[in-house]
């Protein structure tokens, strides 16, 4: 079955991590997927990764949708209008946005108090978190609510819940990622007349081409990285946020979401979708009732 047949998609920010995942179980769903980010087989952005956004686009075609690959600085705005120009041009209908653009792990300084944190890197973190998402949705948006039902999601790192009694390890990262969960509430608002829907999305620990580079894993051998980490062993990868996503594209009732924070794991019991190994990791949870409260790392009970 393929519930998102017909249905046309972008994600902002695809190249890797969770747009990738996103991206290909909307491709998988049936969608047509325009994926956008900076690095391409020609040129890199600073990030300096390998990920290119025609490797993402050819991975939603072998998923069984239609990837269409768009190289885009989201910073900019003749680059953004361009990129909703041609959707238009081409597809006549825009039915899911999902801002999923960020990019910016190499610029935090963990455990650094603001005085201390470089000004440069810490403002071009908002930038690339926030300023991305707002630029994107203001082109996108009047294309999306010309039909009812229209669905933004608003990647982010953490719950509204988790985020308000939780210091994110930095001013800059903090702010970056509570102020993607308020635009999304903001937007619901906002979309609530056009009969649209707004909903901020969280993965748990999610086992991106970062991270596993981080522990020097592969996503065949992932649980060695535990030897260093032992709470690595609630990770999950990013096609589970992309399932999550996937799901709340095909509820014909999504609006009851609307303006809410959620994350994967929880929308994994709702929705009744797994992990690419059958499991339903509920990192947020796990997060709580383990990490933050000193117990030693056991994923029984929460994957």
């Amino acid at each position: 079955m393929k519930p998102l047949d017909g249905k046309v998609a972008l994600v902002a920010g695809a190249t890797r991590g969770a747009g990738r995942g996103i991206a290909i179980e909307l491709g998988a769903a049936g969608a047509t997927v325009y994926v956008t980010g900076r690095t391409t087989r020609t040129q890199r952005s600073e990030y300096n990764r390998p990920e290119t956004i025609e490797e993402t686009a050819e991975l939603v075609n072998h998923a069984g949708g239609r990837g269409i690959a768009v190289q885009v600085d989201h910073l900019d705005p003749d680059q953004v209008q361009a990129l909703i120009a041609r959707i238009e041009s081409e597809q006549g209908r825009l039915d899911i946005l999902v801002n999923d653009v960020w990019g910016a792990e190499y610029l935090a300084q963990w455990n650094v108090p603001v005085w201390e944190h470089s000004l440069e890197r810490g403002l071009r973190m908002l930038r690339l978190a926030m300023d991305t998402h707002i630029i994107t949705s203001h082109f996108a948006l009047p294309l999306l609510i010309r039909n009812r039902n229209g669905l933004v999601i608003e990647v982010t790192d953490g719950t509204a819940e988790y985020n308000d009694k939780n210091y994110r390890l930095s001013l800059f990262y903090d702010l970056a990622k509570t102020s993607v969960i308020r635009m999304a509430k903001s937007l619901a608002y906002e979309l609530l007349p056009y009969q649209c829907t707004a909903i901020a999305v969280t993965p748990g620990w999610m086992r991106s081409e970062l991270m596993l580079d981080h522990y020097g894993v592969t996503e065949e051998n992932w649980r060695d990285a535990v030897v260093k980490e032992p709470h690595f062993i609630i990770s999950e990868t990013p096609r589970f946020v992309g399932r999550a996503v996937a799901a709340l594209a095909g509820d014909p009732e999504v609006a009851r979401w609307n303006g809410q924070s959620v994350s994967s794991g929880k929308l994994a019991q709702v929705y009744g979708f797994y992990d690419l190994d059958g499991s339903q990791p509920d990192c947020w949870r796990y997060l709580v009732e383990v990490v933050d409260a000193g117990k030693p790392a056991n994923a029984t009970g929460y994957r």
